[in-house]
């Protein structure tokens, strides 16, 4: 599978859409229609960290860049979902997938990030998960090279990060570590202050650590 379009080192978010509470007792989610709710690309100059627009009712770029460049359809991120898929795709060819189920559906991923703080939000781990051998640049991944569920908000000490796997460290309430990496990322504290869009994997804890991968 193709998208038509894309940039290295871009991820997407596809929300499942169900009927029926029964479809989640399925052990695949091969039954539900999907929908593009988010793209995410940290070279395109614009920073979905964890204050931009994730909690909010608002259209990000445009339908004709939508897998190109950072992108938010406020019409499906308002819709109630039972599945999410994680997309990574490097010049418009998909190179890894995983699917999650929700602990509670039918809830929309607005609702979720208004309300759900530091909460494991799926529930099983992946129910599909594909990578190309073709992958690069997974070890660090901070989807794809952890394992885990889906938690949501996870806001500790000033920083957060909107999407995180709970196969990775999970900072306490009150630790300002600045070791919590994921999707949508926010640091508010010592010497990587700042915005971050995709937070690369690395266990070392602030102000500890002095050999840090630049996240982006």
């Amino acid at each position: 599978m193709k998208f038509r379009q894309g940039l290295a080192v871009t991820l997407s978010l596809l929300l499942g859409l169900t009927l029926s509470r029964d479809l989640e007792r399925v052990e695949k989610a091969r039954f539900c229609t999907w929908y593009l709710a988010m793209n995410l690309n940290p070279a395109d100059g614009h920073i979905m960290d964890y204050l931009e627009c994730w909690d909010q009712d608002r259209f990000i770029g445009t339908y004709k860049e939508a897998l190109s460049k950072d992108y938010l359809n406020r019409v499906v991120w308002s819709h109630p979902i039972s599945y999410i898929a994680l997309v990574r795709h490097q010049a418009g060819e998909i190179d890894a997938v995983k699917v999650f189920r929700f602990i509670q559906g039918h809830k929309s991923l607005l609702y979720r990030f208004e309300n759900d703080q530091r909460k494991v939000v799926t529930e099983g781990g992946p129910l599909q998960e594909s990578i190309s051998a073709m992958a690069q640049n997974l070890e660090d991944d901070p989807v794809f090279s952890v394992d885990g569920d889906l938690a949501f908000n996870w806001v500790y000490a000033n920083n957060g990060v909107r999407i995180v796997l709970t196969g990775g460290h999970l900072s306490a309430a009150d630790s300002n570590d600045e070791n919590t990496h994921g999707l949508g990322n926010h640091i508010s504290f010592g010497e990587h202050t700042g915005a971050r869009e995709i937070s690369n994997i690395h266990d070392c804890p602030h102000p500890s650590c002095t050999n840090i991968a630049k996240a982006m």
